[in-house]
């Protein structure tokens, strides 16, 4: 009896630890702008398995609105940008094991996209300001993420919404919603190398340029021009976001308005292909191993998958929810997780893809407008 009950027992161990062993070693992380939370939760085939919910934000009385979230190359901590305050957002990092509060920094206006540096020595902010007069100088904070001190506000373009830190971690790159820019900034020095139009800029027949912007404290950074690609300049781009293949070789920046996905070269910055996705492409990624990307259509209740060989759109599917936002890929490559904002009492969600068979295999109810979504590797 004692040798059979001994045995029950370390079969159930053995069944314990290769349940662990199969569970994917990663977890989904969701911020709710309108519910100052971030969701985190642990994958489950296709679907996803609420872990914990962590309350961020310090205004009882008012939304604060966490926008977006990232996690540290190191997966000992995560980013959130808080878009509201007095007067300015800011930046918070949180321990990832137990969700403590390790610091926080001061940005600027209406804080959004997130870059950590590879060795995790500093994050990039862009400050969107959505609500500030136009034309106007707006800047990408630098924040030293071991004190999370702000070393300094880069002046970059009229409303910088997209950012990302190359692999390499020699540059951060910023898309530009309004000044219609692509800039590059050497992360040696803090100073924007190179910018480039990535279309005709929004309402730029208004912009008087011998006049000082408005926010005139800001003035526009330096950085070399190259020559404008034919055809660019006839349309509104948009450019919330940018990401970078995983070989630093190429960038990808969604246009919002111009319901496409650029494609650059990131070393002489020249357009390589521009390609037709859905109605307001908002964010681009690409899957961990560089084969596709997927673009979120946030006016078009779909998202695109697009090969990154041939830079063909090869499908469209369409979402569970109407607003889609952001896209993070499982470390495998296996699923991809699409947020999606929610509409008054609806909550939004997040859709898990599977991209073998290019299906949802399921939808994630979660509530109070999420956005910014990210993989936390355990």
């Amino acid at each position: 009896m004692t040798r059979r009950i001994g045995g029950l027992v370390l079969g159930a161990l053995a069944a314990a630890t290769m349940a662990a062993a199969q569970a994917p070693a990663y977890k989904v992380g969701v911020v709710s702008e309108s519910g100052d939370i971030v969701t985190w939760f642990k994958p489950n085939g296709g679907t996803l398995v609420v872990d914990r919910v962590v309350p961020v934000g310090i205004m009882p009385a008012d939304i604060d609105g966490p926008h977006n979230i990232t996690v540290a190359p190191d997966m000992k901590s995560y980013f959130v940008t808080i878009a509201h305050g007095v007067p300015f957002g800011t930046l918070w990092r949180f321990d990832a094991d137990n969700d403590s509060l390790m610091g926080k920094a001061t940005v600027e206006l209406f804080p959004t996209t997130i870059a950590i540096t590879p060795d995790g020595e500093f994050a990039f902010v862009a400050n969107s300001d959505f609500h500030g007069d136009r034309p106007r100088v707006n800047v990408v904070s630098i924040v030293h993420v071991p004190t999370m001190a702000k070393i300094t506000d880069l002046a970059a373009c009229d409303m910088p919404h997209g950012v990302k830190v190359n692999h390499a971690g020699t540059f951060a790159y910023v898309s530009c919603m309004n000044s219609d820019e692509l800039l590059e900034v050497d992360i040696n020095t803090f100073a924007i190398s190179r910018r480039v139009k990535i279309g005709k800029g929004h309402d730029m027949s208004a912009m008087d340029h011998t006049k000082p912007a408005a926010h005139a404290q800001h003035q526009p950074a330096s950085g070399s021009s190259p020559a404008p690609q034919p055809g660019i300049l006839d349309k509104e781009c948009a450019g919330t976001f940018v990401s970078v293949s995983p070989d630093d070789k190429r960038l990808y920046a969604a246009c919002n308005y111009g319901n496409t996905v650029q494609v650059w070269d990131a070393a002489t910055l020249t357009l390589i292909k521009e390609i037709p996705v859905g109605t307001g492409a908002y964010n681009v990624e690409p899957s961990p191993d560089g084969s596709m990307l997927l673009v979120t259509n946030k006016k078009d209740q779909s998202f695109s998958l697009i090969d990154a060989k041939t830079l063909t759109e090869v499908a469209r599917i369409k979402s569970t929810k109407k607003i889609v936002h952001g896209v993070a890929f499982s470390p495998d490559g296996k699923y991809a997780y699409v947020s999606q904002e929610s509409i008054g009492s609806d909550p939004g969600a997040v859709d898990v893809v599977d991209l073998a068979t290019r299906k949802v295999t399921s939808s994630i109810p979660v509530p109070a407008q999420p956005t910014g979504i990210t993989i936390l590797k355990r």
